[in-house]
């Protein structure tokens, strides 16, 4: 269990901190990386590994191996100071591009696999003919939604982010455009 030692957080610091890492634990994160990942976005100056490892009261050897992973899924980056020869990271700060990186990480590790699975499933579902229908309609039903997602997914990587904010907060607003163009809800 962390235990925050930084007497100089603030109340909110620490529980958005405590609360990130709970909530990447829910979501197949180590709660140490999703902690660190916290404390680096949102610190104000880049930490090196040492400073991390003080300030949650994590072990060292788990704070190197969660900054690694940082790293790997480009959350967090080596940042060289002047004078010190320990490597310092630093978060990126852009919450857009955290949920992209994300997304992204979990699009090749979760949804590509899965794509590639059930495509091969519903070919050979199509080859057997002793399969009932149901079976290959329900196959290919999920294999349609998965290409449709990952169709949608390409198209907003190439969305700028202003505009992808404008069109997210619009909500209920698009939906309202679709019913006005006859577009009826399945």
């Amino acid at each position: 269990m962390t235990e925050i030692t930084d007497n100089t957080a603030s109340a909110a610091k620490t529980q958005f901190i405590l609360y990130w890492g709970d909530m990447g634990s829910q979501w197949g994160v180590n709660r140490s990386v999703a902690q660190i990942q916290a404390l680096l976005f949102l610190s104000a100056v880049p930490l090196n590994a040492e400073q991390i490892s003080e300030q949650l009261g994590i072990a060292r050897s788990n704070v190197s191996n969660s900054l690694k992973e940082l790293v790997a899924w480009k959350l967090i980056r080596r940042v060289p100071m002047p004078g010190d020869r320990r490597e310092h990271f630093e978060a990126e700060a852009d919450v857009w591009e955290i949920a992209k990186r994300v997304a992204q990480g979990r699009k090749e590790r979760e949804i590509d696999p899965a794509m590639q699975v059930i495509a091969e499933c519903v070919a050979q579902a199509e080859a057997d003919k002793t399969l009932d229908d149901v079976a290959l309609k329900r196959m290919q039903e999920m294999k349609e939604f998965l290409d449709t997602v990952d169709s949608w997914y390409t198209q907003m990587l190439g969305v700028p982010k202003s505009k992808l904010n404008m069109l997210m907060k619009m909500g209920n607003k698009v939906i309202s455009l679709l019913s006005l163009t006859g577009k009826k809800s399945e």
